[in-house]
């Protein structure tokens, strides 16, 4: 099996998985944070994993996405467990793989902090403090390297500002790195131009000056230090066309011209969407309109963008990555 590495030099796009939360939900497992099914329901964990590496997944993710400390001290539970939820979210996934005998990447899940940070709200009266945020950061980036993960997913990030100092960490492990943030639909008022942005106001254009700058890497351009850069999960809850695979392919269309303006063009783009927006049902149940067969069709269009690693996020499931293998099957 090659290096994660070198995969990305195969110009062959690849399939991630699709959301992990999600399907806990769908086999009726509701926690305070996902993260506590490594330890209380370990053979589920490892169930859903070999479901997605079945439906033609070349990588897939940890359920780490709210193992940090701060999410754990969030739902009430001992934020010491971190680390240890970690290593046995690594252990699920290595389990999977080696029981479906594929060739799959295991990518080292890294969320966002349950909240805004010191660096965008401006102080710590409001914000959680950059150091508390890098010391969370640390502790699962360094349990995921030394468990052996192939790369890290830094994803649904709202800040760019917190990718960065999470890249700053990871950059020190020297695996390869893939940051991925979430936006929304915005419009500027003068062009009348449709531009997605963060909760917290950054584009795709924040994203790559803010990782160039080196504020948060004692000057260090830290896009040095990353491989992939993408987008995923979707935090738009007002226009449906800005949802699912339509949002992911004007995502990376804008991702990419901003590399493009900067002059950068060795890095892969990854994208993977909701299933849409989500919505309830007559028994107040979260669900995803969009199907399989709705968003497969998408693949051809997101990797003219230049997409290369495509998966999907809430509300995806591993019938969603069949159907995006089969249609990648029929482009190669």
């Amino acid at each position: 099996m090659k290096t994660f590495l070198d995969r990305l030099k195969d110009p062959t796009p690849m399939i991630y998985d699709g959301g992990f939360g999600s399907q806990l939900f769908t086999v009726g497992i509701a926690l305070t944070n996902s993260a506590l099914a490594n330890e209380l329901h370990p053979d589920t964990v490892i169930d859903i994993h070999s479901a997605y590496i079945e439906a033609g997944a070349d990588a897939i993710g940890t359920n780490t996405f709210v193992a940090s400390p701060l999410h754990l001290e969030m739902a009430g539970k001992d934020a010491a467990e971190a680390e240890n939820l970690t290593r046995q979210a690594v252990a699920h996934a290595k389990a999977a793989v080696e029981i479906n005998g594929n060739d799959v990447y295991i990518a080292g899940s890294v969320g966002p902090s349950p909240g805004a940070i010191e660096a965008d709200s401006g102080g710590v009266d409001f914000g959680i403090a950059n150091d508390a945020v890098r010391d969370a950061h640390e502790r699962i980036i360094n349990a995921l390297a030394e468990e052996g993960v192939d790369f890290f997913c830094i994803e649904t990030m709202f800040s760019a500002k917190e990718a960065a100092i999470a890249v700053d960490v990871a950059r020190k492990t020297r695996l390869p790195i893939a940051v991925n943030m979430t936006y929304k639909y915005t419009r500027d008022r003068r062009t009348k131009k449709v531009i997605y942005k963060t909760d917290w106001g950054h584009s795709a254009a924040s994203l790559v000056e803010i990782l160039a700058e080196g504020e948060f890497s004692d000057g260090d351009n830290l896009l040095d230090h990353v491989q992939i850069l993408g987008l995923n999960c979707g935090a738009e809850s007002r226009r449906e066309e800005h949802t699912g695979m339509p949002y992911a392919i004007n995502g990376i269309q804008q991702l990419r011209e901003a590399m493009e303006e900067k002059g950068i063009n060795s890095r892969r783009l990854m994208a993977y969407p909701n299933a849409g927006m989500a919505r309830l049902d007559g028994n107040q149940q979260t669900y995803w309109p969009q199907a399989p067969e709705e968003m497969s069709p998408y693949l051809p269009e997101l990797i003219k963008e230049g997409a290369y690693l495509i998966g999907g996020c809430c509300g995806t499931s591993p019938a969603h990555v069949k159907a995006f293998r089969e249609t990648l099957s029929q482009l190669e």
